[in-house]
């Protein structure tokens, strides 16, 4: 890869951004590709996010992708949102059109994706989502255009306002029937996971230590399957237990691939070459 004066910028923003493999899968594409274009990780938290990305314009960077805790805090820094950032209230990518920076949600549509590349169909399903950030909702707000029935939401903090009115906002303008719980709730969460086909972890529990916000084995059946949204470490707590009792387990690998190539599309234009990054993906997660 060969930078030069006309090598257009992009990168992420977020903390922690050091554990992130985002610059390996887009340098790679851009390579493969032969895209003129560099991408970096800027550890980039609420404390300096508006300076960060007023930086956008400042250095003429093509666009970047956020994480965690970033997610819904940008929207106000904006000039424009996709209509799927509308509903899920959550960007993860930021392109600069001209100095107009747009916001758009690809962690929904990349996480069913993934799903579908392990020939799981979601349709007239069940399902259970711990965590109510920037992820999760966006993860909720394509949940309801994949066709499925329920969704059930568990939420960690006492701070239920402005979260209720975002998903019921989602599901006024779908069919989808979406319920908010507390996640100290233990007995409802249990039954709620009984009737779901799908167990989604959409919170950062798991990233930096090794716990779990569902430790005990009496929640996990054999035909559940349980999925998380951290790809690093790729085999958090929660699927080690889950894998233990039998359950197909799907970490966050698949989703920051193809939330990435989604991405990457609206960066430049062009297709990521999925196959060629996901085997340089397994090959880095093998080391």
């Amino acid at each position: 890869m060969q930078i030069d004066s006309k090598t257009i910028l992009t990168g992420l923003f977020a903390s922690p951004s050091a554990h992130s493999i985002s610059p390996i899968i887009h340098n790679n594409a851009f390579e493969k590709l032969g895209i003129n274009f560099a991408y970096l990780s800027f550890e980039v938290n609420k404390d300096n996010l508006k300076e960060a990305v007023q930086s956008i314009k400042t250095l003429n960077m093509r666009g970047v992708n956020l994480s965690m805790p970033n997610k819904k805090e940008v929207i106000q820094y904006l000039d424009e949102i996709s209509e799927t950032a509308k509903l899920s209230q959550s960007v993860n990518t930021i392109v600069n059109d001209n100095g107009i920076l747009k916001g758009y949600s690809t962690d929904g549509k990349g996480f069913f994706k993934s799903l579908e590349e392990e020939k799981i169909f979601v349709k007239d399903k069940n399902i259970t989502i711990l965590g109510t950030g920037g992820a999760s909702i966006a993860i909720i707000s394509q949940a309801v255009f994949e066709g499925i029935k329920n969704i059930f939401v568990f939420k960690r903090d006492k701070n239920w306002e402005e979260q209720k009115k975002i998903l019921d906002n989602i599901a006024s303008k779908t069919n989808s029937q979406i319920e908010l719980f507390s996640l100290e709730d233990k007995n409802i969460l249990k039954r709620k996971i009984e009737e779901s086909e799908l167990l989604i972890n959409a919170t950062n529990v798991g990233m930096k230590e090794n716990i779990s916000l569902i430790e005990d084995k009496n929640f996990f059946r054999k035909d559940l399957i349980v999925c998380d949204i951290i790809y690093n470490p790729a085999k958090t707590k929660l699927l080690q237990i889950a894998e233990k009792e039998g359950c197909k387990i799907i970490n966050g690998i698949g989703m920051l691939l193809y939330q990435g190539a989604l991405s990457f599309e609206l960066w430049t234009n062009k297709k990521m070459p999925v196959d060629y990054i996901k085997k340089i993906m397994f090959d880095y997660f093998k080391q």
